[in-house]
């Protein structure tokens, strides 16, 4: 995790930022959670635990700064909430979802699968891609047959 940070730092730093220990915690719990797509109230509550002298204004500042530097990625899945996504430098681009409208369930696909799309793009249209993001939403099978956990576990 100190990596991840330490990256953070110097993409701060060299947009004239510093990485506030306010703006640490927050990117700490951004790590901790990768997976779960926080909206700025969870981001508040998980942070709020660590640094409980934390305002809400400066999670919502922090996590804009953060956006605006594509160190997140900000987010709506259809729901109204925006969400915060780490943007990995694993991958050129921003990794897809699968959005289940049926129980919300959120799955993320890492794979790139429109590369060749892209060089089409540019080749065809003289028009270079930066980055993409892409969100599939539908159903689970086991949601569309009453065996969805998820559903099943809200209802009761």
């Amino acid at each position: 995790m100190s990596a991840e940070i330490e990256k953070i730092k110097r993409s701060l730093m060299e947009n004239g930022s510093k990485l506030t220990s306010q703006r640490e915690i927050i990117v700490r719990v951004l790590l901790e959670n990768e997976k779960d797509h926080l909206s700025a109230e969870d981001v508040f509550m998980l942070v709020k635990v660590k640094f409980p002298e934390i305002g809400l204004a400066t999670v919502y500042r922090t996590l804009e700064l953060l956006a605006e530097l594509q160190i997140v990625a900000k987010m709506n899945f259809g729901d109204g909430v925006a969400r915060y996504d780490l943007r990995g430098e694993d991958h050129e681009h921003m990794h897809h979802h699968l959005i289940c409208q049926r129980c919300g369930a959120l799955e993320e696909i890492k794979e790139d699968w429109l590369t060749e799309l892209e060089e089409r793009l540019e080749k065809e249209y003289g028009f270079k891609v930066l980055d993409h993001r892409l969100d599939f939403t539908g159903t689970y099978k086991e949601c569309s047959n009453s065996e969805c956990k998820r559903l099943n576990k809200a209802v009761s």
